[in-house]
């Protein structure tokens, strides 16, 4: 009986947990953006370290949109779309926002640079550039479990150089819950132009983002401590964060090697380290106290002079961000009694002058109380400059020693050179860096759903697919089919590189050079054939049988063929001397004459001459389309010498010519007694009225009347 109930029991509690399980599916979204082509100087790595993060989230589980190069208007949507796909993929999600290009600060807010933009002076900023904290509060907003932004933006940069300078790198800014912001520098301070393939800060987040096992704060520690040690000591990345949610990129398993650093080496007091080791503990923790307890116990050591360098951007960037949060006068003219020539003076001018305030301190002003003490006189000479640069030869700072191995262990051998990437194919899409397999050991958690037609993540470890699909620029079809990648559209392009954000891939076709394949997602609907060119939308023309309308008219363009009799005839064209024209019929002046032209089909075509001659307005005689065939078996001699002008004015028959005679009288009527026509204008002839006769064969006499003049040898009265 208890073993019945401790299966239930254990039975209960198995149902009670799928739930759970099944919303601990966690969803992981990246947008990756990598600009470089920008007019006011080119960025040399910028596409490339976007192409190798976005290489790495694929790794890790992350359905990753990313582009290159792109404009203001296709850079806002990009984002927009980006959100409203975060908000749509549930509560458990996780967003990463990598953005690599020129970023610039403005009264307290960051910017991000399109390639486009045009910032000659401060107020072209707001316009041109993105605000990054209006897509942070909507990220922050989202039920999701954790929000990534990284910008590798704070670079040296010669925007706004037509008025007040603007402040150099990014600004201070305080996470929203649920975030986390990374900078390539620390605030207030630029980072050095990055040698091709790879910038420092993408290579090393890149090989940190690949260690299993390391929570967010731990990845980006290691980060700082490497991009230090790499560019020795000229750029120091920063970061803050408010996430709660436990998350790691990727997980060691069991058998995995132990971790070389100790965590109990790594949290002992700075005192207790040596000189060398106490500044990577300090630059570890990256905090103000840090700093100073290292000063404390060994201020005459080489190193201090950059510490203080260091805490001297540090506290200035703090107090600007607490001005920047109060926002009042007064807290501006405690910014400007601190730094009256800091690198935001002319930021809280700014601000001044929007508050419609004095610009210059008063005497007297409540000065608000910051929690960092004001700088010393040593401080002064980092700060007294709108750009500090750590790597500025004026200060000649003593290189730092690499960190110890229980802080940071060496990168592994495949991951310390990385060859440069093949060049892009396709305008907006990034490079695709070549795949280094991730260690066997490695894994991506097993609660993380698979991003759709993932190939890197499907094969982290196949080296046979990474060398022949993943690296190669031009995969074949069977060779894509074995790494299981499959089109994103029925009949689509298959790529290693991440998709297209929607913005950029419409951008992306509008933009295409013309060319079969190019035009062919682009090509305008061909309008039907019985609609007339440049016409709107209507009823449709009637659709007759006519012939071939394989000729346009004489002066006429070219046009598609057409059903119809006008389609594809402009209205100021001749007709074509191939269409069928109206039966004539006869009428009382020309009784018995009747010109009805044969049928067109199997004729040959005529010449731009016949059609002219047809067309050309004729006396009193609708003309045919093509010159009328004779009929000698059927023409009466008699008929013929009573109707024919005397010798001297007829000329003799001349063979058929290429192009219709001059205009002449209607053709011969069939019957035996055809009626007298007009004859030609010299010499002129009375008109004769005749009656109408039957249509039967033998010639019927004419009535009494005045015959008319002729000849004497041809009259027989």
């Amino acid at each position: 009986m208890a073993r019945i109930v401790w299966a239930l029991i254990v039975g209960l509690l198995s149902l009670a947990s799928l739930p759970a399980q099944a919303q601990d599916q966690e969803k992981r979204l990246a947008l990756v953006i990598g600009n470089g082509a920008y007019q006011a100087g080119a960025l040399q790595t910028a596409a490339n370290d976007a192409g190798l993060i976005a290489q790495t989230l694929q790794a890790a589980g992350f359905d990753v949109i990313g582009a290159r190069d792109l404009d203001g208007e296709t850079l806002r949507k990009s984002f927009r779309d980006f959100i409203q796909k975060v908000h749509d993929a549930g509560p458990n999600t996780v967003a990463f926002i990598y953005l690599a290009g020129y970023g610039v600060q403005l009264t307290g807010e960051n910017y991000f640079v399109p390639v486009d933009a045009k910032i000659a002076r401060d107020t072209d900023v707001p316009v041109e550039a993105i605000r990054i904290s209006d897509y942070t509060h909507q990220l922050s907003a989202l039920q999701i479990k954790a929000g990534v932004i990284v910008l590798d933006a704070a670079r040296s940069n010669s925007f706004a150089k037509d008025s007040q300078p603007l402040a150099g790198g990014l600004a201070l800014v305080d996470p929203d819950p649920k975030m986390l912001i990374a900078f390539n520098s620390a605030p207030g301070t630029v980072a050095p132009d990055g040698a091709p393939p790879y910038g420092p800060y993408a290579q090393a987040l890149a090989e940190m983002i690949r260690t299993g096992g390391l929570s967010l704060p731990d990845v980006f520690d290691r980060v700082r401590l490497r991009v230090n040690e790499m560019t020795k000591g000229a750029q120091i990345p920063w970061d803050a964060q408010k996430i709660d949610a436990p998350f790691v990129f990727f997980e060691r398993k069991p058998d995995a090697p132990p971790v070389q650093a100790d965590a109990a080496l790594r949290s002992k007091p700075i005192r207790d380290y040596s000189a060398q080791d106490a500044y990577a503990a300090a630059l570890e923790r990256d905090t103000m106290q840090g700093y100073e307890d290292y000063l404390q116990v060994y201020p005459s050591d080489p190193l201090a002079k950059r510490v203080r360098a260091i805490i001297a951007a540090r506290r200035e960037a703090i107090t600007w961000r607490r001005s920047y949060n109060a926002d009042t006068p007064d807290a501006y003219w405690s910014y400007l009694r601190r730094y009256p020539r800091g690198p935001h003076a002319y930021d809280a001018r700014r601000r001044l002058a929007y508050l419609s305030s004095a610009l210059e301190p008063p005497p007297q002003f409540a000065a608000i109380d910051y929690d960092v003490p004001p700088p010393p006189p040593d401080e002064v000479v980092y700060v007294d400059r709108p750009v500090l640069y750590y790597g500025d030869p004026v200060f000649a700072f003593a290189p730092p020693p690499p960190p110890p191995v229980f802080f940071l262990p060496p990168p592994p051998p495949d991951f310390v050179v990385l060859a440069p990437p093949p060049p892009p194919i396709g305008l907006f899409v990034l490079p695709s860096p070549l795949f280094v397999a991730m260690p066997a050991f490695v894994a991506a958690p097993a609660y993380v759903v698979p991003p759709p037609n993932n190939i890197v993540f499907n094969n982290i470890h196949n080296t046979t697919i990474i060398n022949t699909v993943i690296n190669n620029p031009s995969p074949t079809p069977a060779q894509l089919a074995a790494a299981g990648a499959r089109p994103a559209l029925p009949g689509g392009p298959v790529s290693v590189a991440p998709s297209l954000p929607p913005a950029a891939l419409q951008r992306a076709n509008l933009t295409q050079p013309a060319g079969p394949q190019a035009a062919r997602p682009t090509a305008a609907p061909i309008a039907p054939a019985h609609t007339l060119p440049g016409a709107t939308n209507g009823p449709p023309l009637p659709q007759t049988a006519t012939a071939p309308a394989a000729r346009p008219a004489l002066g006429a363009t070219p046009t598609a063929p057409a059903t119809g009799p006008a389609a594809g005839r402009p209205a100021t064209a001749l007709a074509p001397a191939n269409t069928r024209p109206q039966t004539l019929t006869a009428k009382p002046p020309t009784a018995g004459v009747t010109t009805t032209a044969p049928a067109t089909a199997g004729r040959p075509p005529v010449t731009p001459q016949q059609t002219h001659a047809a067309t050309a307005p004729t006396a009193n005689v609708k003309p045919p389309a093509a010159p009328a065939r004779p009929a000698p078996a059927v023409r009466s001699a008699p008929a013929r010498a009573a109707v024919s002008p005397p010798p001297a004015a007829r000329p003799a028959p001349p063979p058929r010519p290429a192009a219709p005679p001059p205009p002449r009288a209607a053709a011969v009527a069939p019957h035996p007694a055809p009626a007298p026509r007009a004859a030609p204008p010299p010499p002129p002839r009375p008109q004769v009225v005749q009656a109408p006769r039957p249509a039967a064969p033998p010639p019927r006499p004419a009535p009494a009347r005045a015959p008319p003049p002729c000849p004497p040898n041809k009259c027989k009265h």
